[in-house]
């Protein structure tokens, strides 16, 4: 029993830190509205074709601002960061985008699967994820245009 017991905890353990985490906090910035975005050059450049794409497809206009721009330099301003990783192949493994307004924070999206370990998950398409992860950020807005007799399409 206890050899069981023993057994079965150390597969919990093990599998529990194989975990994908995916947290989005939607933004109340709004289509037709101007996002500015901080350049990040440590982040591939495909990702940044991608966030600028899913907010123009979003109906959200952007613009990009260099790296050494202020939070405030724009009523909305987003950051992201994201992380590459080899394991059999490579895989983005780390995301996250931040939307501030008036350099306060107004709106996250993490993903992380820097803990995914053997679960074979982590390996997306980072172009669908990061469309995915727009699309969350601003459902808040979606939702109110809904609310107010409109649609969210």
């Amino acid at each position: 029993m206890y050899k069981k017991f023993s057994l079965l905890l150390g597969a919990v353990v093990l599998f529990s830190g194989c975990s994908i985490q995916q947290t989005v906090e939607p933004t109340s910035v709004s289509s037709g509205g101007e996002l500015c975005i901080v350049e990040n050059s440590k982040v591939r450049e495909g990702f940044l074709k991608e966030l600028q794409a899913s907010l123009t497809a979003n109906g959200v206009k952007n613009r990009l601002l260099p790296a050494n721009a202020s939070l405030v330099e724009c009523e909305w301003t987003a950051t992201y960061n994201a992380r590459w990783t080899w394991d059999m192949a490579l895989y983005m493994s780390f995301a996250e985008i931040k939307i501030y307004r008036n350099g306060a924070p107004d709106g996250s999206a993490l993903y992380d699967s820097t803990r995914g370990g053997a679960n074979m998950s982590k390996f997306i398409d980072a172009e669908t994820k990061i469309r995915e992860l727009v699309d969350q950020l601003l459902t808040k807005t979606a939702l109110l245009k809904i609310s107010q007799g409109g649609s969210a399409a």
